[in-house]
């Protein structure tokens, strides 16, 4: 670094000055903002966040002629930290060096691309997308990034144990490093997000849900007909849970009775029904709200209930009485037996319904209750759910249910983040929030001719909670059960992007308190109308990396792969999952053409094209390989790896060879050989074992 260069000389007075600066204008709610500190070494810049060093980079080479500045502000309580380095030259600089984070963290995009392609993108593994410009920690909640603005960068995890180094170079004439300290629970306004007190649940969420299929008019006979049925067409493939909704409780609904004890239509009681499901291989779930709808009840015991000046018990639409949740006493009568022994009956998932409209309906209608008490609203409410929590169990999900609520952040495994009736758009409009605030559910999905491939991919290629709610003689007679056997399990994924691809409902996430009413969507909730068809995975295993991208609609007809995070410069291996067509040989961009009317979206798989016999895909799942394949290797001019089967299931291993290729020999270890078939370059090999077993192969070249 020149000695002479400007800003140098007086950086730590320029510093001291800004922040007594700082000092002078800031409140006593700014001083609480805990900031990094950025600190010149020599030819390194060292970014420490409390006893942590964040990054550290070294600065353009000695003899470049550079100046650099550090600024902070705080806008709206939010501190925004940044550091720009400046070609004085005008010729480029570089910087390069590391950010060292923990495992909970990811390589992303910070904010969204001034040009491009809109996509929602989702992760399995440790992201090395070309299109990362941040690092964000989810422990710490804190961002580092890198402007976009006409910058060459390439950001790459390297997994050590618990932390991961990112290393990174970055190149252009002004780089502009930002340092975003409580990112989601400041920037992005989530009160609640206290990350190192809880952990998102990363296990496979997918299951059936009987309201779609029957309404309120369910059975105890359709619920056990279900399990039979979706025991043996998806328990193999992944779905694991059965949850019976509305329909089966005594009403008027409010006393622990209501739900313990059901109605007529389940005779067998609900413990019994719960092991029937349990014996079936899936795990129970179990929908209940918190309306209160029995008055006798709610007027013997007023205390425990929000009241007005009379002290008499308020009601709402939809809620009924309002349980103060404030009041212990509330918890231990109505709140706490009824999970409590739900929990002991065997029930594993629980859905807990009409929490909009206790928060709005109950407690924001009637705030001057809590004015008066000076208590908080957000307190009562989580109070409650903080119970079922705990009474539930806390090793199963709890789906927070319906609409945005940031109030539950840190309670709520999952979240219905919009109105009744399946929409990917949400999964665009909350896609940062994905397994890292929460899992994101779009509602339950209809194996209709239209939808099924387009919502099971959707629902899939982004992570989210994976929810059918067909009668089950659908799945005993329709080949559309093949899009949802094609998909299951969901792999755990973590959003490419802290921002939203659709921003204009997270943007309204404060409004929540204002609301007083929620009979219908709110401009924060989740909608239907999509910003964008484009969904992208981004798979990263030991033995290779690859994308998954997928198409729900025509208004993008070509795909640049610079807008993918893929090298322009190099080769892609293209092929069409749901068609089983290879596409070809990409090379800076390809044109996906029209979506075939049997599936209603397309799925394509882009590899890096080697010089030898490589996998291009395979039929198992979506994710190409992601979910089922356990290891892979080329060695000695031979192709092997293993793979998990399903019994019964036709397994086909799509394999790419090269010009000139000769497969001299085929090896399989725990499946039989059904078929052995070429087209083109294209290599189709069939196996199929007559129980679940893992499948070790080998093609010889």
């Amino acid at each position: 670094m020149k000695k002479s260069s400007p800003g140098l000389v007086n950086v730590k007075y320029l510093i001291l000055l800004f922040h007594l600066s700082v000092c002078i204008c800031s409140t006593q709610t700014i001083f609480s903002q805990q900031k990094a500190v950025f600190t010149t070494t020599g030819s390194n810049l060292v970014i420490q966040f409390g006893e942590q060093t964040v990054a550290n980079i070294i600065l353009p080479a000695s003899g470049t002629d550079f100046r650099y500045k550090e600024q902070d502000q705080v806008v709206n309580n939010c501190v925004y930290q940044l550091f720009t380095i400046t070609s004085v030259s005008g010729k480029p600089i570089n910087i390069s060096g590391a950010i060292t984070a923990d495992s909970s963290s990811i390589s992303c995009e910070s904010d969204p691309r001034e040009s491009g392609l809109k996509i929602v993108r989702a992760v399995s593994g440790a992201s090395h997308s070309l299109l990362n410009n941040a690092v964000y920690n989810r422990e710490d909640d804190w961002l580092v990034s890198f402007d976009h603005n006409n910058t060459k960068m390439v950001i790459r995890p390297e997994v050590s144990g618990k932390i991961i180094h990112y290393q990174f170079s970055i190149t252009g004439n002004e780089i502009i490093i930002r340092f975003r300290p409580n990112y989601y629970q400041k920037h992005r306004g989530l009160t609640y997000f206290h990350p190192k007190e809880y952990a998102v649940y990363q296990k496979p969420v997918v299951g059936w849900c009987s309201w779609f299929a029957y309404f309120d008019k369910v059975t105890e006979a359709n619920v056990i007909k279900t399990a039979d049925i979706i025991s043996e067409k998806f328990k193999p493939f992944g779905l694991s849970y059965l949850q019976i909704d509305d329909g089966y409780q005594q009403n008027p609904i409010g006393s622990s009775t209501s739900w313990l004890i059901p109605n007529q239509k389940f005779p067998s009681g609900l413990e019994k029904l719960a092991k029937y499901i349990s014996n079936k291989g899936l795990q129970p779930g179990i929908w209940t709200n918190v309306s209160f709808t029995d008055s006798a009840a709610a007027y013997q015991n007023r205390t425990l209930f929000v009241r007005d000046k009379n002290n008499t018990p308020v009601s709402g639409n939809w809620i009924g009485y309002v349980m103060d949740g404030n009041q212990p006493a509330t918890i231990e009568k109505f709140i706490a037996p009824v999970y409590k022994t739900l929990n002991q009956f065997g029930w594993q998932y629980f859905k807990l319904d009409a929490l909009r409209h206790l928060k709005y309906e109950g407690y924001n209608s009637y705030k001057e209750f809590f004015d008066g008490k000076n208590n908080n609203r957000d307190s009562a409410f989580r109070k409650i759910v903080q119970t079922v929590r705990k009474e539930a169990g806390k090793d199963h999900f709890l789906l927070a249910c319906w609409g945005i609520r940031p109030e539950l952040v840190g309670i709520a495994d999952g979240c219905r983040i919009g109105n009744d009736g399946y929409s990917y758009a949400g999964l665009a409009q909350y896609n940062s929030y994905n397994n890292i605030i929460w899992r994101n559910d779009p509602d339950h999905i209809v194996l209709s001719q239209k939808e099924a491939y387009r919502s099971c991919t959707a629902t899939s290629l982004t992570g989210s909670l994976f929810m059918l709610t067909d009668k089950p003689e659908v799945y005993e007679s329709s080949p559309l059960i093949e899009a949802a056997q094609r998909t299951i399990p969901v792999l755990f994924t973590q959003p490419g992007q802290v921002y939203d691809v659709d921003p204009s409902r997270s943007g309204h996430i404060g409004l929540y308190e204002a609301e007083m009413s929620g009979s219908g969507p709110r401009v924060f909730d989740a909608g239907t109308a999509t910003t964008t068809g484009l969904f992208s995975l981004e798979v990263n295993r030991l033995f290779e990396n690859w994308l998954v991208l997928g198409r729900m609609d025509e208004r993008d007809n070509l795909i640049p792969v610079k807008d993918l995070g893929l090298d322009p410069n190099k080769q892609y291996l293209c092929f069409e999952f749901w068609t089983k067509k290879f596409i070809g040989i990409v090379n800076k961009q390809f044109s996906p053409g029209t979506i075939d009317s049997n599936y209603h979206c397309q799925v394509f798989c882009l590899r890096e094209k080697l010089s030898h016999p490589q996998l291009l895909a395979t039929n198992r799942h979506v994710s190409c390989g992601g979910f089922e394949i356990n290891e892979m290797n080329w060695s000695e001019n031979a192709l092997s790896g293993s793979s998990e089967l399903v019994a019964n299931d036709l397994y086909v291993i799509y394999v790419y060879e090269p010009d000139n290729s000769l497969l001299k020999d085929i090896k399989l270890e725990g499946a039989d050989l059904i078929s052995n078939k070429k087209e083109g370059n294209i290599r189709m090999i069939t196996a199929k074992s007559s129980h679940n077993a893992t499948l070790h192969w080998s093609f010889m070249y």
